[in-house]
């Protein structure tokens, strides 16, 4: 049942399929750091057989989303303080200049919903539902990533990079100060947006992404 509805989604070969499904839980914090994996737990939990998972788990290893154990199996792995700061420093570069890029072209209908989303996370915010907040600022920022759709390299990159970084996002936003920070900072990006100035968005979101770096390492090792 697994593997068909896997198959299905990805329309793709069995061993991509499990792949993309293993890293989606890890990144996506399904799998938490720590958690043992086992090619015939994972065989008989997705339906599927032995060969795909374990080619999928070699590869996760050469990622270092996992690491072997001593015995048999692995586990999920956690990011270093080093691998944090590296993360949000890419994402850092990747954005500012995506922002840079579309500072002259963005609509009004876009800066429209831009502003949407902000007042979604305001609102949410204030009633302490930090999931609904995470929920709209990552909205926030999906919106600006399809301005660049057609930049393939680009685009791929952000994809890629925010997928590792969404795996500790959660951890930043779960102090209300993160969440107003990161509400705060949207702001100042709309604003840069509307006055259509490259330098100025460039900068701003690069701020607003070392913003979230610190509030990452704070929760993640207790200082930024």
């Amino acid at each position: 049942m697994a593997s068909r509805s896997i198959r299905k989604k990805k329309r793709l070969p069995i061993r991509e399929s499990v792949y993309e499904h293993l890293k989606t839980d890890i990144l996506s914090g399904r799998l938490d750091p720590g958690k043992k994996l086992t090619e015939e737990r994972l065989a008989e939990t997705l339906g599927v057989s032995r060969t795909p998972i374990r080619e999928a788990l070699y590869k996760l290893e050469s990622e270092g989303l996992i690491k072997p154990r001593k015995k048999r199996g692995f586990f999920v792995s956690g990011d270093s303080r080093e691998e944090v700061e590296e993360l949000f420093e890419l994402r850092s570069i990747l954005e500012g200049y995506t922002l840079r890029i579309i500072s002259q072209t963005i609509s009004e209908e876009t800066l429209k919903r831009l502003n949407g989303f902000i007042q979604k996370a305001e609102e949410a915010l204030i009633k302490n539902k930090i999931e609904e907040v995470f929920k709209w600022n990552t909205l926030f920022h999906d919106l600006l990533h399809e301005r660049v759709v057609e930049k393939t390299r680009l685009h791929r990159l952000i994809v890629d990079i925010r997928k590792y970084v969404l795996r500790h996002r959660k951890d930043t936003l779960r102090y209300p100060d993160g969440g107003r920070r990161s509400v705060e900072g949207h702001k100042k990006i709309v604003m840069a947006l509307q006055l259509k100035d490259p330098d100025l968005c460039e900068r701003v979101m690069r701020e607003h992404i070392q913003e979230a770096r610190k509030d990452a390492l704070q929760s993640l090792f207790g200082k930024p």
